[in-house]
């Protein structure tokens, strides 16, 4: 069933139940279906076709939704921006995809009018106060007095080219090894990572699921969010993530599924409601993005709740690798088999598969892979080589086929002739009791290449040096492993969805000057 139909088809079953819940209404399915046929309506009357793109920077809305599910009916395509971004990034994605219509929150609109971040053809839209020039969300709705919109006709050549479906969905990369890509997923690749998610959470209609995680991002559209819509399922929306209101809406809501990446978890844990909340109500909660320390692991399932990885990309929608409940305290810190639809490969420098056990790189297969990238054939076509999606995540199978992933291929170290993993050094200093993040890159040394150096965030009230960092390391890794320099700061320079921007981290070492090794602590702000 094409996404464009989902809502409706639930609807159609059971009109009046919750399919949204935000700021404390209820939105049925029937009503979402009615708000789908409004914003489609509203498009079509603003001249929007078929492969015209519309844009969205916001907060988490039913809105945005809406909106999404609009688009699939008309065969236009979606492009959610990420609102922690600059304008002027803003304004770079715009200028790549120029988009016919842009909708911005309230509380972006003014900064985005003043920037200018909208191409000059683009028609802006606020929700709330519209900024001179602009017309308000409201008004647009109302405006279009035309028809309800229904599917568009055949695809046009230019369209067909690029998969066996049009895209629906422009996500861009998270850029934190170098400049965002667009990704195009397509109804098709939505649907299979359905398909996944409802194999992973064994997903159903009874199920009440809490969105926390940006939905410009696919880990807060797609793992659980627009899967559970097509279920059937009752969605409670958070505008953005607070560790508190998460706390008190699992309990209120009694709420089944989550997703929440260690940064998330790291803040629920921090809570003082964590210890008292009651959680039983959860079958599980899903994590990902990037490392999740086994310290975080074992508090949740100390809490009862089994904590359950998902691997992928923003290429893959993202599901592609997932552990189920019944195997999270097993396989504690593996990302699972691969998902249902999909096929992994482990593979050498050469493109040889390795035996289990060995690290190579993720090579993933399935319907839930992107068309490709947004006009740019030369990555397109190396990312998709062979049939495969080239992930560029270095990792290994167990003889299960369990996927452990070990870190980027572009995040190995050279040291002296010798690989070093960023993934395995980070892991233990993890390990240490006053550390609460950690990351390591390699910085150039005219010795060894390049040395390897950590940048650590010590726990609340905790101070840490240099030396009792290394200190901790000595006998836990080789020599050549172990970072030849720390640096300690507040907070790790992170995306959206927690991974850490390892260009920040060098571009922080080139612009100081390093403490040697005979200097005490440098803490940065």
């Amino acid at each position: 069933m094409a996404l464009a139909n989902w809502i409706e088809a639930v609807a159609g079953r059971t009109p009046d139940k919750a399919a949204l819940r935000f700021e404390g209404q209820d939105i049925g399915y029937a009503a979402l279906a009615h708000r789908i046929d409004r914003v489609g309506a509203a498009l079509t009357a603003a001249g929007v076709e078929r492969g015209d793109c519309v844009a969205w920077l916001g907060l988490n809305h039913p809105a945005l939704l809406a909106t999404l599910f609009a688009c699939a009916r008309l065969g236009a395509l979606f492009m959610p921006l990420n609102w922690r971004l600059t304008p002027t990034e803003q304004r770079a994605m715009l200028l790549d995809c120029p988009p016919a219509l842009l909708c911005v929150d309230a509380c972006f609109a003014a900064a985005s009018a003043e920037h200018a971040i909208a191409p000059a053809a683009t028609r802006c839209i606020a929700l709330g106060a519209a900024p001179t020039g602009w017309i308000g969300w409201d008004e647009f709705i109302t405006r279009a007095d035309a028809p309800v919109a229904r599917p568009a006709p055949p695809l046009p050549p230019a369209c067909e080219a690029l998969g066996v479906d049009a895209p629906l969905l422009l996500c861009w990369t998270s850029g934190s090894t170098g400049r965002p890509k667009g990704v195009l997923l397509s109804q098709y690749a939505l649907a299979a990572n359905a398909d996944a998610s409802v194999d992973m959470h064994a997903l159903g209609a009874e199920d009440r699921v809490l969105t926390t995680l940006p939905l410009f991002h696919v880990g807060g559209l797609n793992i659980l969010t627009t899967p559970a819509l097509r279920a059937g399922c009752t969605v409670t929306l958070h505008a953005r993530f607070d560790a508190a209101a998460t706390l008190q809406a699992i309990e209120r809501e009694r709420i089944t599924l989550t997703v929440l990446v260690p940064a998330q978890l790291e803040a629920m844990l921090a809570h003082p409601s964590w210890a008292s909340a009651d959680l039983s109500s959860l079958r599980s909660i899903s994590t990902g993005s990037t490392l999740v320390p086994q310290r975080l692991i074992e508090a949740v399932h100390a809490r009862g709740v089994p904590l359950i990885q998902v691997w992928g990309a923003t290429e893959t929608a993202p599901i592609a690798a997932c552990l189920h409940a019944h195997e999270a305290w097993a396989k504690a810190g593996s990302t699972g088999r691969a998902a249902a639809g999909c096929e992994l490969r482990i593979v050498d420098a050469a493109g040889r598969d390795v035996v289990p056990g060995a690290s190579g790189e993720v090579l993933v297969r399935g319907r839930n892979v992107m068309s490709g990238y947004w006009r740019n054939a030369a990555a397109s076509e190396k990312a998709l080589a062979g049939g495969w999606f080239h992930s560029g995540d270095s990792g290994h199978l167990d003889a299960d086929g369990f996927l452990s992933i070990d870190g980027r291929l572009t995040d190995m170290i050279i040291s002296g002739g010798e690989n070093v993993s960023p993934a395995e050094v980070e892991a233990v200093l993890l390990a240490c009791a006053d550390i609460a993040e950690a990351a390591v890159i390699g910085r150039p040394d005219p010795r060894w290449g390049e040395a390897v150096v950590a940048v650590i965030v010590p726990r609340p009230g905790v101070t840490l040096t240099r030396e009792r960092v290394l200190a901790f390391v000595d006998g836990r890794l080789a020599r050549f492993k172990q970072p030849k320099d720390v640096l300690v700061v507040d907070a790790l320079p992170r995306t959206a969805l927690g991974k850490v921007r390892r260009e920040a981290l060098r571009e922080l070492f080139a612009s100081r000057r390093v403490a040697t090794p005979a200097s005490a602590e440098e803490r940065i702000a």
